[in-house]
């Protein structure tokens, strides 16, 4: 068993903004998600984040105020007594042709030479498509919550044409659940 899941950031450990979150004061945990983490951790799981974070090539903040809301959520996760491998982050914009925006594989990619590990058969949880399919290009098991844009990507899988690997990916209410599932299993 792969023991490493790869998170999202905006919508499954912090409030996701349809403004963006663009500084300490508005990256707001989501209740039990840094403990999730933490207990995860805690349970010999390997965590990487994988995050788009266009609002750096759009203006909206600046890699320092980036860099704050990481040390805040990695802060919060140690309080709880877990440890989060990397963080990896895509700067670009939606134009800018890169490889690691979502649903492209290069934030996975960039997770697996960093960690020396292989993401497939790892867990890769989302409240977007783009994360189930980023996940899904590198032979993740894609997990969807129902915080962030859960509830409009659940529509969209049982209303769209989407991958038969995210049409059947499990649902779970937030990270915490998917942790006490994963772990009480």
């Amino acid at each position: 068993m792969n023991k490493l899941i790869i998170l999202d950031r905006d919508g499954v450990i912090n409030q996701d903004s349809d403004d963006y979150v663009k500084s300490l004061e508005e990256w707001i945990p989501i209740e039990g998600s840094c403990e999730a983490i933490a207990d995860l951790s805690k349970a010999g799981y390997t965590i990487a984040v994988a995050t788009n974070q266009s609002g750096l090539a759009r203006g909206y903040f600046s890699i320092d105020d980036l860099e704050a809301m990481h040390g805040r959520m990695n802060a919060l996760v140690e309080e709880a007594g877990g440890e989060i491998a990397t963080i990896k982050y895509c700067p670009h914009g939606p134009d800018d042709d890169c490889d690691c925006r979502k649903p492209l594989p290069g934030l996975v990619d960039q997770i697996e030479k960093e960690l020396g590990v292989s993401a497939e058969g790892a867990w890769f949880i989302g409240d977007s498509l783009r994360d189930l399919q980023a996940g899904l290009s590198k032979g993740c098991k894609p997990a969807l919550v129902m915080t962030g844009k859960g509830e409009k990507t659940l529509l969209k899988m049982l209303t769209e044409e989407v991958e038969a690997e995210i049409k059947q990916a499990p649902v779970y209410t937030d990270l915490a659940h998917f942790t006490r599932r994963l772990l009480n299993a």
